[in-house]
């Protein structure tokens, strides 16, 4: 339909529910009125102004301009006009828009880099986990070269090479675990979207892991013991705590003044791997460890209780140790005061509350709480005393060692 358009015939235009009316103006060429039913507006009608016109050389385009009343009928006849030269000279509004929006899309797919991604899922999910500060650790030093690179170049080959590099050391179970943060990222950035498939389901495993068997004898704990003697604080200290209590290497290196009480380290349940409360009594020798008291909130190893650092201080002590001694891990301790306290009459209750062995599971009720952090203290006084006596008695036999 063709008509010279007005005002009042603009305002009066009306079409069929279920129609559209579609009129072409006679004073500009290319210019539409577009009538249709719509119920929101006050007279039932909507009246949308486009522009169809040929691009020199290029496709016929349909241009929608705005909608009347908003857009007057000089204004809609103006921009028509408008178009209708740019268009003789070749230039495609439609295509310009299209290229400017595929440009931008192309732009912020640039930014969706490995370094963005990993940092929302430091943010989002690691920071929550008791073991994410080694998380975000081990998947800062793997993805470290190619941070500042698109997501989506991220490929199966470069991790595993990651995770086998490290099993060529012969470091089995460490190639193992890293392959397991490597998993939960990729997964993690697979379901939000950031990449189209989980590379990480493809990663092969180091190795199987051997459970270890070396346990420390009574001698061998008691020269290490010794052997903290020629380390630098807070080193000497924080490692002879190890040795005297039996307990993590994470809860005790991140060990505040606040977690001090008179002759026992209580930690909450935010602090331990189980997430449980827990006492471990302080004897004479393990109260020696500590320096002056410092403000609550101050760590007793370290500006920062961060382990940063130990492996450097474990090797030295290593050195002082020399070649001929086995080959051990701080975790050792642990189960050589175990092995010796079943051996010297310790029930196996008393040890595995000691050692504060238990699954995680869900919260306690105030009351269970409470009796799981004091059950069997007195017995666990005990056994700490006469693990202490083992280790650095007269009975304790020291074996020769370096430095």
């Amino acid at each position: 339909m063709r008509h010279k358009l007005s005002d009042p015939f603009v305002r009066s235009a009306k079409a069929e529910v279920g129609q559209r009316l579609d009129i072409s103006d006679e004073a500009q060429r290319g210019l539409r009125l577009r009538v249709s039913p719509d119920p929101s507006r006050p007279d039932g009608m909507r009246r949308v102004w486009a522009a169809e016109v040929r691009v020199k050389a290029g496709p016929k385009r349909k241009i929608t301009l705005g909608e009347y009343p908003e857009m007057s009928l000089a204004a809609a006849r103006n921009l028509a006009a408008e178009i209708r030269v740019e268009a003789r000279n070749g230039i495609d509004r439609i295509g310009e828009a299209e290229k400017a929006r595929a440009a931008k899309a192309a732009d912020e797919a640039r930014k969706v880099t490995v370094r963005a991604v990993l940092a929302n899922y430091i943010d989002m999910n690691l920071s929550q986990l008791r073991s994410g500060a080694e998380r975000t650790k081990q998947l800062q030093a793997v993805l470290s070269s190619i941070l500042d690179t698109h997501i989506t170049d991220m490929n199966t080959a470069f991790l595993q090479a990651a995770i086998d590099a490290k099993a060529r050391e012969g470091k089995i179970v460490m190639a193992n675990r890293l392959r397991s943060a490597i998993r939960a990222f990729t997964k993690w950035a697979w379901r939000r979207g950031y990449v189209a498939e989980d590379i990480g389901a493809k990663l092969d495993k180091a190795g199987d892991e051997k459970a270890r068997e070396l346990t420390l004898s009574i001698s061998e704990v008691a020269t290490i013991y010794q052997a903290c003697e020629k380390l630098q604080e807070p080193w000497r200290s924080a490692f002879r705590l190890l040795v005297l209590t039996g307990q993590r290497r994470g809860e005790i290196l991140g060990l505040q003044w606040r977690d001090i009480k008179e002759n026992e380290i209580e930690l909450s349940g935010s602090k331990t791997k189980n997430g449980k409360p827990h006492i471990t009594h302080l004897t004479t020798a393990a109260k020696a460890c500590f320096g002056e008291r410092g403000s609550p909130d101050a760590f007793i190893f370290g500006s920062t209780g961060g382990t940063s650092n130990v492996s450097h201080a474990k090797k030295q002590l290593d050195k002082i140790l020399g070649n001929d001694f086995p080959s051990w891990r701080l975790h050792d301790l642990r189960r050589a005061m175990a092995t010796a306290l079943a051996a010297g009459g310790i029930d196996e209750r008393t040890v595995d509350k000691l050692l504060n062995h238990g699954a995680v599971g869900s919260a306690p009720s105030a009351v269970a709480g409470v009796y799981n952090r004091h059950d069997r203290l007195p017995e666990r006084r005990v056994a700490l005393e006469k693990w202490t006596s083992m280790v650095t008695g007269n009975s304790a036999k020291v074996l020769k060692i370096h430095g």
